[in-house]
C-alpha cells in the first residue's frame, strides 16, 4: 500500500476557484444605478462627476507624495520623508472615501491608472529626481488645483441639496488639503535656524 501523497488536490469540484472567467461590463463608467437616497438621477450625476474628477486629481498627488518621499534629499530629510508618507496616507484615505462616496451615489468611481492618467488636470513631473523645493512647490500646486475643484463642487452639490457629498468634501477633502498646504509652506519659508 503506498503513502498518500502529501499534495493531492481536491477532486470536489465545488471547492476549487473558477479562474479566468470572462463576461460582460455590468455598469459602464458615467451611469447610475437607482439607489434610494431621496437625490434625483441629475444631481447624483453630476456629484459623481465633480467627484470622480477630484478623486482622479487625488489619487495623481497621491502618487506624487509616494515619489518624493522616497525622493527627498539634503538636511530635511528624515522629516520630510516621514511629513511627506503621512500625506500620502491622508490621501490615501480621502481617496478611499470619495471611491465609496461615487458608489453610494449609484455612480462608478474612477480608479484604473490608466483611465486616470486620461482624466487628471495634474501636469506630468519629470520622470527622475529634482531639488527639493520644486517638488515641494509642485505638491503645493497640485493641492491648489484640488482645493479649487473642491470649493466648484461644494458650490455645487450645496445648490442640489447634496449635503451627503458636501459635508464629506468639506470635513474629509478640503479640511485636510488646507491643512497639509499649511505644513508643505512653511518649509519653503526662506529663514535661518538660529541668529547671531
Amino acid at each position: 500500500m503506498s503513502a498518500p501523497s502529501s499534495i493531492e488536490l481536491s477532486k470536489t469540484s465545488d471547492s476549487q476557484p473558477l479562474l479566468h472567467q470572462k463576461g460582460h461590463e455590468i455598469q459602464a463608467y458615467g451611469s447610475l444605478v437607482n439607489t434610494p437616497i431621496a437625490l434625483s438621477p441629475e444631481t447624483r450625476s453630476e456629484s459623481c462627476t465633480l467627484i470622480n474628477q477630484i478623486l482622479a486629481d487625488t489619487i495623481i498627488l497621491y502618487h506624487l507624495y509616494k515619489k518624493h518621499h522616497w525622493m527627498m534629499r539634503g538636511s530635511t530629510f528624515y522629516q520630510l520623508h516621514l511629513l511627506l508618507d503621512k500625506h500620502a496616507s491622508e490621501q490615501l484615505e480621502i481617496i478611499d472615501v470619495m471611491g465609496e462616496r461615487v458608489q453610494t451615489l449609484g455612480g462608478v468611481a474612477i480608479a484604473d491608472p490608466r483611465h486616470v492618467a486620461e482624466v487628471t488636470k495634474v501636469k506630468r513631473p519629470p520622470n527622475g529626481v529634482e531639488e527639493v523645493p520644486v517638488m515641494l512647490s509642485r505638491l503645493l500646486e497640485i493641492h491648489e488645483l484640488i482645493i479649487t475643484e473642491l470649493r466648484e463642487a461644494l458650490d455645487k452639490t450645496a445648490a442640489n441639496q447634496d449635503s451627503g457629498t458636501n459635508d464629506m468634501l468639506v470635513s474629509q477633502a478640503l479640511r485636510t488639503h488646507e491643512l497639509q498646504v499649511w505644513f508643505l509652506a512653511e518649509h519653503l519659508v526662506d529663514t535661518p535656524l538660529v541668529r547671531s
